[in-house]
């Protein structure tokens, strides 16, 4: 059999693994090694596929030689990849969370990488960034790394074994912050007095109904079926671009509650007074100042912000008033919102597949891990004494 030349390939079936392996040569290394790179997949025709892609990049010159290819050749490669597999938005996110680490490190030989080296990076990135966007970078790292150490371009995965913890003395973060019951209602109620009733009906469906920020910018009047109190998610918007949601599971039909219900009601009439007709059904539920899009992405937490400003102000001239301290009114990201709607529907007693379900979320632990916030009302419900429980008479058999 003849000798595979440089840029030629190969698929056959991998007993051990059950899987279709994908081999692209790509020659000799100075000790007359022969250089490759592999890919397994679950059927012959995905292994082909990916073959054909990668002779393509190789053929153009894209696909270097792993002895010399660099981190950041390697992680655009990754990130070309990323692009046709991810939403935009998360594209833009994995960007801009490598776009800490190239600068460090997009010079070395991929497979000249170290523990060491990644390491110091975090360090140092500590210094100047939050735990979780450390974390994320190093994330990022660990998946691009991953993926070159599937392909054998590295034999190992150095990020693996890099940690990043928050500094010592300092809480473990939790992304978002629940409502209390009585903060809840004196948000509603603010946002009844709010000047924009599209942002403040906005904000009203994600405490609500628990709402992305983009699916609510994502909603137009045919997404309302106000007679049968049914609001479907069908798209998103966010940052000047329109997307599917972000999951399947993301595609859902939600009933409206009564309160929110009459308020859609009402703002629907207003709108069908200011246009002399009703709303036509692709127009933006919340149109921005250019009828063709929807509010500006950042308009909800901007809005929220100027909301709880004013509730603060209100507490400080009551404690003014009467000398007696209350609690001030937590700063929230519009996304809290959310945060709250999946703790208030728990505490509630509501089953947590349900509220999953609510959500968008495809199973409940993601519920459960990130959006469960213990309320104040719970803890104190929860207030056990351990004396009276172990001097109670034992029930009989």
């Amino acid at each position: 059999m003849p000798k595979r030349g440089k840029g030629a390939g190969t698929t056959y079936f991998h007993k051990g693994s059950g899987r279709w392996c994908a081999e692209l040569n790509l020659g000799f290394d100075g000790n007359g090694k022969p250089l490759r790179v592999r890919s397994y997949h679950p059927t012959r025709k995905a292994a082909e596929a990916w073959l054909a892609e990668q002779v393509a990049l190789y053929h153009k010159g894209v696909l270097a030689d792993p002895s010399k290819m660099t981190l950041r050749e390697w992680a655009e490669q990754w990130l070309e990849r990323k692009r046709r597999e991810v939403r935009p938005n998360t594209y833009d996110a994995y960007k801009r969370e490598l776009g800490y680490a190239l600068p460090v490190l997009g010079k070395l030989p991929l497979q000249k990488i170290t523990p060491a080296h990644v390491r110091a990076l975090v360090d140092d990135l500590s210094k100047r960034l939050t735990p979780r966007t450390v974390r994320m970078v190093r994330q990022k790292l660990h998946a691009l790394l991953e993926e070159a150490l599937n392909l054998e371009l590295v034999h190992r995965n150095a990020a693996a074994p890099v940690k990043v913890k928050a500094p010592r003395g300092k809480a473990t973060e939790r992304v978002g912050r629940a409502l209390e019951r009585h903060e809840a209602t004196m948000l509603l109620a603010a946002l009844d007095q709010h000047g924009d009733e599209r942002t403040s009906m906005c904000l009203r469906l994600m405490l609500n109904m628990g709402l992305r920020v983009g699916e609510a910018l994502g909603l137009k009047w045919e997404d309302l079926d106000l007679e049968k109190a049914l609001l479907v998610i069908r798209r998103t918007h966010s940052h000047g671009r329109e997307n599917e949601p972000k999951t399947p599971s993301s595609c859902r039909v939600l009933p409206i509650p009564h309160a929110t219900l009459v308020r859609l009601k009402a703002y629907h009439q207003r709108w069908t007074e200011r246009l002399k007709e009703p709303p036509p059904p692709d127009m933006w539920l919340f149109p921005g100042n250019a009828p063709a899009r929807p509010l500006d992405y950042n308009a909800p937490g901007r809005a929220l912000r100027r909301i709880i400003q004013r509730l603060e102000k209100e507490r400080l001239e009551r404690e003014q008033k009467t000398g007696v301290k209350e609690t001030p009114f937590p700063r929230l990201r519009a996304h809290d919102l959310r945060h709250a709607y999946a703790s208030l529907m728990l505490s509630a007693g509501t089953p947590v597949e349900l509220v999953a379900e609510r959500l968008g979320h495809s199973n409940a632990t993601i519920t459960l891990s990130i959006y469960r916030h213990v309320l104040e009302h719970e803890r104190q419900g929860w207030l056990v004494d351990t004396e009276a429980l172990l001097t109670q008479p034992r029930a009989k058999a």
